[in-house]
């Protein structure tokens, strides 16, 4: 998400740096740049008009001009003014209340609602430690209740089971019921989506709404849709009390013009963001964070969260110990792959770190794709356990068989082996000088094969 807009605003940052001096004339032609490339991205004329005259309001107002780093400055105010748009401040989803707490959710049909529900729930289950009980509303669609259902089953929660014929407002006390048999702590509500925002769905929602009382009552939203989105949300907002709304597929949208408009125009915050159609590929919505992606500037505590999340304390704890002696065999390469695999693959990870951002296509060119990942799993599963530990034993013979186990040929085998000789080296180094003691040339090494280093250097 945003990647044009990221790559627009690294150009014309870059055009700023090289002026130097900024007078007037440069700065309106900045903000131009600025004011098109926002506009290309799907972000409304309104916002984009606010934006841009906060913007020179700001930059006019502290002497920008006349500093001694001018398109440091302005890099500054675009940043605060576009967390400003994107919401200021993170706003989570509010827990706090007396069991069961209710979630209520909105949306059109094809939105993505039911999933994200699914989503939602193993956030509460996994995060806050909540027993959840999962109740679709939808009695329109033939498959809503049975697609919740095995996504139920998939995290591990309950569903309210289904009573044929019976209409929402009856689903809804029912539930209430369950809810004090089963002592569940939250009630997801799935209720049913239309192709367009009709008065029927409207008044539906209306009469649920005051009868589950919901804490959170969330809007789903497409972000493929763009502004049409935003529109959407505002005639929900007419209707219900939202609390928040939840973006999906991001993962497919390269403007981003649905989330730095929405809050702006409806005063409804973004929640989360789905990244993806796994249950796990869901993001708390940070503006901040967001804010410093856009811009080029990384978010390294989001690719924290993310490590932490997939990495299994125990395992971290023997790295650890092998660091410290400075030891790193052919299993702890194949256990850093999958690390690697399960939080999406270098160049996912290297969007989160700051200056790495434009070396994704040489990434791309590299062949550090998910095919390679996989090429490298295959290698070292073909090996045996023995020769994981010790590669310096894998000669000629060795390496014909891990290649034909693999389906690879011997050239790949050497590859892994000399991929494996650099982080070696990088560990024993690390253990004995610190980190302190890296160059360009072993990260290049760690980030993987055929990145220039004189890149990494900048």
């Amino acid at each position: 998400m945003f990647n044009n807009l990221a790559d627009r605003f690294d150009s014309i940052f870059k055009a700023l740096k090289k002026t130097g001096s900024i007078d007037e004339t440069a700065l309106d032609n900045s903000m131009r740049d600025i004011r098109r490339a926002l506009l290309e991205a799907d972000v409304s004329l309104p916002v984009v008009k606010d934006f841009i005259d906060q913007v020179k309001k700001e930059a006019l107002g502290k002497e920008v001009l006349n500093s001694i780093t001018p398109a440091q400055m302005i890099i500054k105010i675009v940043n605060d003014e576009l967390i400003k748009i994107l919401g200021s401040e993170s706003s989570e989803l509010n827990v706090n209340g007396v069991s069961p707490i209710t979630f209520l959710f909105a949306g059109l049909q094809g939105s993505g609602k039911t999933t994200t529900v699914a989503k939602v729930a193993s956030h509460l289950k996994n995060k806050h430690n909540k027993d959840i009980m999962l109740v679709s509303l939808d009695i329109n669609r033939p498959a809503a209740f049975d697609q919740l259902k095995v996504l139920s089953e998939k995290i591990n929660v309950f569903i309210l089971p289904k009573i044929e014929e019976q209409l929402p407002i009856d689903i809804v006390k029912r539930s209430f019921e369950a809810a004090k048999l089963q002592e569940v702590d939250c009630i997801l509500y799935d209720t049913a989506g239309r192709t367009n925002v009709d008065s029927q769905l409207m008044n539906e929602l209306s009469i649920l709404e005051k009868e589950i009382n919901p804490l959170e009552t969330l809007l789903v939203l497409d972000s493929l849709t763009g502004q049409e989105a935003v529109n959407v949300a505002s005639d929900f907002s007419k209707t219900i009390k939202l609390t928040g709304s939840i973006l999906t597929r991001i993962d497919g949208d390269s403007r981003g013009g649905a989330a730095l408009s929405m809050k702006f125009k409806t005063g409804c915050p973004i929640k989360f963001m789905g990244t993806g159609e796994l249950i796990d590929d869901l993001e708390i919505f940070y503006p901040e964070r967001i804010a410093n992606r856009i811009l080029g500037m990384g978010d390294i505590v989001t690719l924290v969260e993310k490590a932490s999340e997939t990495i299994e304390e125990e395992n971290a704890t023997k790295m650890a110990e092998k660091l410290q002696k400075g030891e790193f065999d052919l299993e702890d390469l194949l256990s850093q792959i999958q690390q690697m695999k399960k939080m999406g693959g270098l160049s996912s990870i290297m969007k989160f770190v700051p200056g790495l951002k434009n070396l994704e296509s040489k990434v791309s060119e590299g062949n550090q794709s998910e095919d390679l990942i996989k090429k490298q799993e295959a290698i070292i599963f073909s090996m045996t356990k023995y020769e994981r530990q010790k590669p310096k034993i894998i000669n000629g013979s060795r390496k014909k068989r891990i290649a034909a186990g693999s389906g690879t040929v011997v050239s790949d085998i050497n590859k892994i082996l000399k991929q494996h000789r650099k982080m070696s080296d990088m560990m024993k180094k690390i253990s004995k000088k610190g980190m302190g003691s890296l160059d360009p040339n072993m990260l290049s090494g760690q980030l993987g094969q055929n990145i220039p280093t004189d890149l990494l250097k900048k």
